[in-house]
């Protein structure tokens, strides 16, 4: 399996200075500070491309868990709502909430909400994030 990159780049302080986040093969970048990260300004932080991560993870594994069913979707679309709480330790992602909606034909909801809790097991940036927060799952079938 190949090595995945990433890279950020800082300069100045921290309420101050501003940076910018690249992925390896240059697919996402993003400048970010500390408005973006801790209040409402403009451009993306770490949380973001976590919720990103874990959103596309997810939705590739719950994809082939439904293929895998005999139920291929014709889209799966998750929102990951990442949690950044100041704890006794310090700033911690505390919790992250993944919303999924797919239009599967054939599966009715029950199974379609069984199949997803499988994919957020699975899925291994769940696995990766799983020990430190908590994550919580809802899911929404559509047509």
């Amino acid at each position: 399996m190949p090595i995945r990159t990433a890279s950020a780049r800082w300069q100045g302080n921290l309420p101050e200075g501003s940076g910018t986040i690249r992925t390896g093969k240059g697919g996402l970048e993003g400048n970010y500070s500390f408005k973006s990260r801790f209040e409402e300004g403009e451009g993306t932080n770490p949380e973001e491309l976590i919720g990103a991560a874990h959103a596309g993870c997810f939705s590739m594994a719950f994809s082939k868990a439904l293929a895998d069913a005999g139920t291929t979707p014709t889209s799966v679309e998750t929102t990951a709502k990442v949690h950044l709480d100041k704890t006794e330790a310090g700033f911690t992602v505390t919790r992250i909430e993944l919303e999924t909606v797919g239009v599967v034909p054939g599966i009715d909801e029950a199974r379609f909400a069984e199949l997803a809790e499988t994919a957020k097991q699975n899925c291994p940036i769940s696995r990766l994030l799983s020990p430190a927060a908590t994550i919580t799952l809802t899911t929404r079938l559509t047509s």
